[in-house]
Order: C-alpha cells, then sequence, then structure tokens
C-alpha cells in the first residue's frame, strides 16, 4: 500500500527530518510520538498532516482526569435513566446511549482520519498502557452491546508529549519518535514570514536578535516559545512599532515572557546596555 507524502502546509514548516520522521509512521501504521517544547509547533503538526494529505482531523485533548477508555466510547446511563423515568423513548436499544470518544470515531470512519492524542503524559501513569490493546489491533469491543468496532481504514495517530512525567517502556515500543528541536534562527525567520509575510527587513532583524537573545539568558523561568514570538510580532505591528523604538526598550515583553521575575531581570534599559539590538 503507498501513501501520499507529507511534505508541510503553506503555514507548517517541517524540517526535513520532521517530514521523515511523519513519513515512516504513516508508511508502518504507528503511532507518531511527538516531543518538544511548549510553542514548537506540535499540536499544530497534527492539523497540519490532515491538511497536508487531505483527511479528516480528529482530536483527543488529556487531561489528568482522562482514561483510556473514554477515547473508545462512553455509556450514557444517567440520558438512559432519565428516559425510563419520564417513558418517552424505547430504552431497549442500547445502542442509542453509547457515545463513541475521538479514538472510537477514528476506528470507525469509512475514510482514513488523522487522531491527535494531545499531551498524554497528563494524565496517569497506566494512560498509555491502557491504549496499547487498541492501538495495535485497531479495534475494540463495546461491552453493553457486545458490538465489535474494527478500523477498516487505520487512522494516523499523532501523541504530543511535554515531558512532564515519563511514558512506559511498551507504550514506547509501539512508537515512531521524533523531538521538534527549538527552530534556529534561518528557520526561525522562514516561519516568522509566513506568518507576517510584509514584516519589514529591518525590525524582524532586530526582533529575532532580541528574541534569541532573551532565551539565551540562563535565570528565565521559561524561555519565550515561538508561538509568543509569532503573537509579539503581531503587537508590534498592530502598535507600529519601529525599528528605532525597539532601540530603546523591548515593547510589550508581557507577551513573550510569563513570570515576574522574568519581567524584571531584562526589562528596561538592560537589553540595549547589553548590546542587543547593534
Amino acid at each position: 500500500m503507498t501513501f501520499e507524502q507529507f511534505t508541510g502546509t503553506a503555514t507548517y514548516l517541517a524540517s526535513p527530518e520532521l517530514r521523515d520522521a511523519v513519513n515512516v509512521a504513516v508508511a508502518l501504521e504507528r503511532p507518531l510520538l511527538i516531543k518538544g517544547e511548549p510553542g514548537t509547533g506540535k499540536t499544530m503538526l497534527a492539523e497540519a498532516i490532515a491538511e497536508g494529505l487531505g483527511l479528516e482531523f480528529l482530536s483527543w485533548n488529556i487531561k489528568s482526569t482522562s482514561k483510556g477508555h473514554d477515547g473508545l466510547y462512553v455509556y450514557d446511563t444517567v440520558a438512559r435513566l432519565n428516559d425510563a423515568r419520564f417513558g418517552d423513548r424505547d430504552i431497549g436499544d442500547i445502542r442509542r446511549y453509547i457515545k463513541l470518544g475521538p479514538l472510537g470515531r477514528s476506528f470507525k470512519s469509512a475514510e482514513r482520519v488523522v487522531l491527535l492524542i494531545d499531551e498524554v503524559d497528563k494524565a496517569d501513569m497506566e494512560f498509555p498502557n491502557d491504549l496499547l490493546h487498541e492501538l495495535d489491533r485497531m479495534s475494540f469491543q463495546i461491552d453493553e452491546t457486545g458490538e465489535t468496532v474494527t478500523a477498516t481504514q487505520r487512522p494516523i495517530v499523532v501523541v504530543t508529549s511535554n515531558n512532564e512525567k515519563e511514558l512506559p517502556d511498551a507504550f514506547l515500543r509501539r512508537c515512531v519518535f521524533h523531538y521538534i528541536a527549538f527552530p534556529d534562527e534561518d528557520l526561525m525567520r522562514d516561519i516568522v514570514q509566513v506568518h507576517h509575510p510584509e514584516i519589514e527587513e529591518e525590525l524582524l532583524r532586530q526582533v529575532l536578535i532580541a528574541f534569541y537573545w532573551l532565551r539565551e539568558q540562563t535565570e528565565l523561568r521559561k524561555r519565550p516559545s515561538t508561538s509568543e514570538l509569532i503573537d509579539w510580532i503581531a503587537a508590534l505591528r498592530r502598535a507600529g512599532v519601529r525599528k528605532e523604538a525597539m532601540e530603546e526598550k523591548l515593547p510589550f515583553l508581557g507577551v513573550l515572557l510569563k513570570h515576574e521575575q522574568d519581567l524584571g531581570s531584562v526589562a528596561g534599559p538592560r537589553a540595549r546596555r547589553a548590546g542587543v539590538l547593534h
């Protein structure tokens, strides 16, 4: 079986290594596990794959309370009980009260889809293990009806992690892994120009110098990310900030830095004295 190759999209620039990881995962029909700093485009990758390959996109956003079973289906006992009390519906057909979750819908779909399991490490340690059988077999049984749901078109599964906790080895063995490295200045320039194609060249140069200087400050609790850089440039452009103003101070630092001690350590004239923009 041959699959169309993922090459990125007009709004998502993927490195050659990332493109290779995606295409290997698609060819092997294995989940793609993506790690990287927050704001490096892990979640957006799954949407880009769907767009690039012309497939439907489904998302399962994991919370601390998420259970593996939730992604398959939920039996709505409360709705059935209410129908039984008021007597206005036939409660004999249990299938009416079965609601498929994102993983279940991806199996049930007649067409191939892209399924994002976002921030898998937010759930407890057993959560990834609870999915092993279903992701291997691409099927599950609905206990209340005895129905077996089996994928006729195996979904492209993208799993993201922020490294909040270690994932089980058994889960890792079943995945194709890729770490999205933080973009260097050349790639970041290309990314910015996708989102801000009309940015003035000198402003872009100063913005990138200031941004990478900030990321080098070891005292920062949280270094600014790619998505925050895009937002910062949008704020600068919307306010009409010129390159000359950038030489006096770094405006709107609250878009980039999210802790008061981080703001205090770099705000004001310090950046200029350090020669950031010269």
